[in-house]
């Protein structure tokens, strides 16, 4: 049975693309303007504690009435909407199959006879879809075509169909968050070689998903459990505040990337425990970051990082690439999907903003 992970090919609809995060529902709506496109619409609504557990959909009927809200209150009227799962949800492969094969034979021996090979879980668990990529030549000198793989369980599936069915809107694309961010940065993708890599680090709120992305597409993914939560809940446990699920204190704060902290001796610096237990937090996930990589590029031949993306809500804190620059030694930059889609707005976005975008106007650009 095909799978309900919708085909990655974007189709001219209108639809709205629709983000759900553990704090906020983003919404997004764009609309083609002569060879640019128009931000028509792009709304925020906060999601409260409990509606999301560990990352997942707890309660779903509350969800549903927040979608309509959020709707409502951006006044679309849209009823189909592209939205997308965490990538931690999925499991992406790329995988080599005969290039001698029809579409037809193509699909059915990925999605009935190679999927089974490369999931963890038993076939029939979940949903799974396929794009085909390059034609390579093996070891062997046999043509194949790469074809790149991604699967959900059917209850994760399940849970977003009816999320959103319980709100009265029909998803018209459910993909990969990461996908849909990859879609706002493909302009820039492109500008690597193909023996360069480009490290996409998204900074959400309870975690930071990791992809390596080769000729624009993610070759490895990795979830770390440090996101916006965590940081600001170090920053506030030091500076005895209570904690709070609204992390725009972040944005406003700006890394002194010249100070060096001893994490090992506490008080060891000049600069405010605050700072200094939000930089202890930001260095683990640094060396995660580096083990990734790391562990990437040993499994793989004459390959090069070129450059980290850092993207999520987290990548607008003030400074973040030149802490990443100088504590992994690589260039790092943080994303603007607006700037990078060139989109026209009738009001300006913040930059301290906009990297918390990419996957929501990837998510309403697919529907375009």
């Amino acid at each position: 049975m095909f799978s309900r992970l919708k085909d990655f090919i974007p189709r001219r609809t209108k639809g709205v693309g629709i983000e759900l995060a553990p704090e906020r529902i983003n919404i997004a709506q764009l609309r083609k303007q002569g060879n640019t496109f128009k931000l028509t619409t792009l709304s925020s609504l906060e999601v409260p504690e409990g509606v999301f557990q560990e990352g997942k959909i707890a309660d779903a009927p509350t969800l549903a009435q927040l979608i309509q809200t959020a709707m409502a209150e951006s006044k679309i009227k849209a009823k189909r909407v592209a939205t997308s799962v965490p990538m931690r949800e999925a499991v992406i492969r790329i995988i080599p199959v005969p290039a001698e094969l029809d579409d037809k034979e193509l699909r059915d021996m990925v999605l009935n006879h190679e999927a089974g090979l490369y999931l963890p879980y038993p076939r029939e668990e979940v949903d799974v879809d396929y794009q085909k990529l390059d034609i390579i030549v093996d070891e062997d000198g046999i043509e194949k075509v790469q074809v790149l793989l991604v699967a959900t369980k059917k209850e994760v599936t399940d849970t977003y169909l009816d999320t959103f069915q319980q709100a009265g809107l029909q998803v018209d694309v459910l993909e990969i968050n990461s996908f849909a961010l990859i879609r706002t940065l493909r302009e820039q993708l492109r500008q690597f070689a193909p023996q360069e890599a480009a490290v996409l680090v998204d900074i959400e709120f309870d975690s930071t998903e990791i992809a390596i992305i080769v000729n624009g597409v993610p070759q490895f993914n990795r979830t770390v459990p440090i996101g916006t939560f965590q940081l600001q809940s170090s920053l506030s446990r030091a500076m005895n505040l209570p904690t709070s699920r609204n992390t725009e204190l972040l944005q406003g704060m700006t890394i002194p990337v010249n100070t060096s902290v001893d994490t090992a001796r506490p008080g060891a610096t000049a600069i405010n425990p605050g700072m200094a237990a939000l930089l202890r937090v930001l260095g683990e996930l640094a060396d995660e970051l580096r083990r990734s990589i790391d562990f990437y590029l040993n499994q793989s031949e004459n390959l090069e990082v070129a450059q980290l993306l850092l993207a999520g809500p987290g990548a607008g804190i003030g400074k973040l690439d030149e802490f990443f620059t100088q504590r992994l030694s690589l260039p790092a930059t943080q994303i603007d999907p607006v700037g990078a889609l060139a989109l026209q707005v009738d009001q300006e976005i913040p930059e301290v903003q906009r990297p918390a975008l990419g996957t929501v106007l990837g998510l309403g650009l697919r529907e375009v």
